[in-house]
Formats: C-alpha cells, structure tokens, sequence
C-alpha cells in the first residue's frame, strides 16, 4: 500500500509550487502599469494661518484700531439734544461714548465724545452747555463744542479753563454749511424750532479744528486714559442682562436689550427704537454703564440742577448679557471717571461703544 502511495505523493508535490506561482503572478497591482512617478497620492492639506495681531494705534475710548494722525489727540466732546420734538438726532451712533444726564424739566440731554469725529456726517442738534457735563469733558481733557449755556456754564467755562466753542456767543456759527463750525440746518428750520437746528459735521469739524492756531489739539503734558478693554468685556460672575430699563424722569425712560447676534446693546427712547437719523440704524453699544448721584433743583426761575459729579456713588456695568454691581469715583472737576468692581478692581470694558447714564440716586434701575 506505501509503494503505492509513494507516487502519488511525487505527483501531488511537483503540481503545488507550480499552483502557488500562478496565483502570485495574478493577484492585481492597480499601480503596476503606472510609472512611478505618476502613483496618485492624496495632497497634504496647506496649514491655516494664525491671524497677525494687531500692534498699531488704539482708540483710548473704544480700544480699537485707531488712525496714526489721532494719537494723543484730544477728543471733541458735543452737546446733544434729546427733546422727543428734536428728534431724529444725527450722528450720535458713532460717538465713541455717550453721556446721558438729566437736564432742567426732567428732559436729558447727551455729550458725545468722538476721539476722530473724521468721517461722521452731520452731527446735532447741538444744544446749550451746563456744568456737569463741562465736568465730563473736562475729563477727558476735550474740546468742548456747544450752542449757548446757563450762566451757571459760562462762569465756569472761565474759571475751570474749559476749551469752549460756543455757537452763541463765541464766532462759530453761520447760516451757510461748512463756512463755519456750525450752521442752521435750513432743512431742519423748516419743521422743527430754531433751537433745534444747529448742526455740525464731522469733516468740517476736522477742518475748521486745523485752522485754529490758538487751539491746544494735543492733550495736555501727562495725561492717560485710564479705561482699559479687552475683546470680550463680559464681567466674570455677571448676571442676566438681557433686557435694562433706566428711569430718568417721568418725562424719559431708556431701554438697553442685548442683540444675541451682534453682541451689542440696542437703545431705544421713549418707547421706541433710539435711531441715528443720518443711517435710519438703531443705536447700538458694546458696554452699557449705570451710576446713580444726587440731582438737586438748583432754584432758579429756569428750573436747572445740579449733578453731582465728584462724591461717587454705585451703579452697574453690563456686556455680553452681563451685569455686575459697580462703584463710581470722579475728581472734581477735572478728573476721569473711574468704574470698579465689589473688590475694588478697575472695570474692564468690551472693545466697542460705551453709553453711560447717569441717573438720580431714587431711578428704579430694573436689570433682567
């Protein structure tokens, strides 16, 4: 039986290496007819750049990008009427702050601060000056751009040093655009009353400044800003804010809610949207800043007050939808203000607009 099997067994050994080399020479090589040089291979993708940060001139009161010619410039700070009748105001929306602060009557009025007002098209209706907010420009080491005052105002623009541009008794005012600092709209004159037309722009601004030579444009030997920014000026261990309302009088009410896709505050004003007649755009802000001071009737058959500006007090910070407590300090009358936290640390704010309203001490200020 083993003689018998033994050829077999030859047979079946001389048959299998030749099976094993046919199946090897088969088996597919997708690559073989390519040279080798055109073997397909998958492109390695190009790395995404880091974006380059920027190291130029900062705006000191947005803390953003900021033209070579403004550094160090001082800032135009410009009285603002807010009368419902004088409304749409015109170019508010660019200023880089606005002040709010009641006025005689229970009306409020703003100062818009611009530290490059180049660009900003018609600015006003500029109404007429009074101490607190001479106080608020003084801060800022800014000239101060204003139609008439109080005789409380001029007395001080003296004795404080303000920089005044006065439409009313100083020799900045015309009936024709651009001959002077400022002019009366005559489209304005013909719907609204004569103290509501005067208007500037921010080019004849930039033009009328320049030729000046007896004015200071640079900001006094040693002055620094003391606001500082970040890119997200959200308070840690902030509260909702979505939505504050900020009671002036009973005359005006303001409203802030807080726009999730632009990140921004919107204003509105007397139950309306607050809108920049120049853009037809609401008025939107990054930081919005509450302080609470005693304002008293100063007598006088007009009906003004006082604010008081220098013994500091409590009020709120809000951005991003946040909220926090803060306290408020001011050097009289000169001094910048300054906005802490519960610990005494300096505020930090958004990069972006600030819209600061000053309130009397009893304002129901309601933040949800």
């Amino acid at each position: 039986m083993r003689k018998a099997l033994l050829p077999l067994c030859l047979a079946l050994l001389l048959f299998l290496p030749s099976c094993g080399k046919e199946t090897a020479d088969v088996t597919p090589n997708p690559d073989a007819s390519l040279p080798v040089s055109e073997v397909i291979s998958s492109p390695t993708p190009a790395p995404t750049p880091e974006p380059t940060p920027y190291n130029g001139p900062v705006n000191p009161l947005t803390g953003l990008p900021l033209a070579e010619d403004w550094v160090n410039k001082r800032p135009v700070a410009i009285m603002l009427n807010n009368l419902r009748e004088a409304l749409p105001q015109l170019g508010q929306s660019q200023a880089d702050i606005i002040y709010e602060v009641p006025a005689e009557g229970g009306i409020t009025r703003m100062l818009g601060v611009y530290q490059c007002p180049e660009g900003v098209g018609t600015i006003g209706s500029i109404r007429s000056a009074r101490p607190y907010y001479m106080e608020l420009a003084l801060g800022h080491d800014a000239i101060y751009i204003h139609a008439g005052g109080s005789e409380d105002a001029y007395a001080k623009i003296k004795s404080w040093g303000v920089t005044s541009l006065d439409g009313v008794r100083g020799p900045y005012m015309s009936n024709t655009a651009g001959e002077n600092l400022m002019w009366r709209d005559p489209e304005r004159r013909k719907t609204y009353s004569l103290e509501h037309t005067v208007v500037t722009t921010g080019d004849t601004i930039v033009e009328k400044l320049a030729s000046y030579s007896n004015l200071r444009r640079d900001h006094k030997e040693g002055y620094l800003y003391e606001m500082a920014f970040a890119e997200d000026g959200t308070p840690k261990n902030g509260t909702a804010a979505a939505a504050i309302t900020i009671p002036f009088s009973n005359y005006k009410t303001g409203l802030f809610e807080f726009d999730e896709d632009s990140g921004l505050y919107l204003a509105s004003e007397y139950g309306e949207p607050y809108i920049d007649g120049n853009t037809g755009e609401q008025v939107a802000v990054t930081n919005v800043v509450v302080i609470k001071t005693a304002c008293r009737n100063t007598g006088d058959s007009y009906g003004h007050i006082t604010v008081d500006l220098s013994s500091g007090g409590s009020g709120y910070y809000a951005c991003g939808g946040k909220s926090i407590p803060i306290y408020w300090s001011k050097s009289f009358p000169d001094g910048q203000l300054r906005y802490t936290d519960s610990e005494g640390n300096p505020i930090t704010f958004g990069q972006g607009r600030t819209y600061v309203n000053i309130v009397p001490l009893d304002a129901e200020v309601t933040i949800a």
